[in-house]
């Protein structure tokens, strides 16, 4: 990675990290980092389809082009096309990162106790793999697995949906806890609140059908 590049980028100036890139890629064409630090940057600014032609041209260019798979792989899940993703990431090695894609890709592809046992053999457990842990056991209909992998997120770190899910997970519970983790997502983002409400309402019906039970 070019730190110098790196730093402009940090500092907020995106456009003029995009364009020193550029000109690296255009003198040393055959440069692998050159083309994952673009194509990295590109992702992060939503720009996933120019990051995967850019990362398609490389191929044909670089010496070694699988260095270009994880990229090309990340382009291909955040488009939707998760078997392509899947199929790069078989050729790569395990490490943490790719475990974590490919448990991210099963997830979305509903196999999800494939999901669960690549996120189980992530090493170096971080809060994004809390979370993808969390989503997991969620599916899996595991609520109170789920809540302990969003409790374990610390403060600083969560942010409205897992606050979110949190209210979700502690429902059968309590009620007035949910309600609380409900009030916080809200107020940190209410546009996500909303659409969070209409995905899950099937899953809170459910829970409310249970306790109504209880309590008839």
């Amino acid at each position: 990675m070019n730190q110098k590049i790196a730093k402009i980028y940090d500092d907020g100036k995106v456009d003029q990290a995009i364009r020193l890139l550029i000109k690296e890629i255009d003198q040393h064409p055959q440069q692998v980092g050159n083309y994952l630090q673009l194509s990295t940057y590109l992702i992060e600014q939503g720009s996933v389809d120019q990051a995967q032609k850019l990362l398609e041209q490389a191929q044909h260019l670089v010496k070694s082009p699988q260095e270009l798979n994880y990229n090309l792989a990340v382009c291909h899940y955040m488009q939707g096309d998760f078997d392509q993703a899947l199929a790069l990431l078989d050729q790569i090695p395990n490490d943490d990162l790719t475990l974590y894609q490919k448990a991210l890709t099963y997830l979305k592809l509903g196999q999800t106790q494939k999901a669960l046992a690549y996120a189980l053999t992530i090493k170096k457990v971080d809060e994004r793999v809390q979370e993808l842990l969390g989503d997991i056991w969620l599916s899996l209909g595991e609520t109170q697995k789920a809540e302990q992998m969003y409790l374990a997120i610390p403060n600083a770190k969560r942010t409205a949906k897992i606050y979110f899910l949190l209210g979700i997970t502690s429902l059968e519970k309590s009620r007035e806890q949910a309600q609380q983790y409900f009030a916080k997502a809200k107020q940190m983002d209410a546009k996500y609140y909303q659409q969070a409400m209409n995905q899950y309402a099937s899953i809170m019906k459910m829970i409310n059908d249970k306790e109504k039970k209880k309590h008839d």
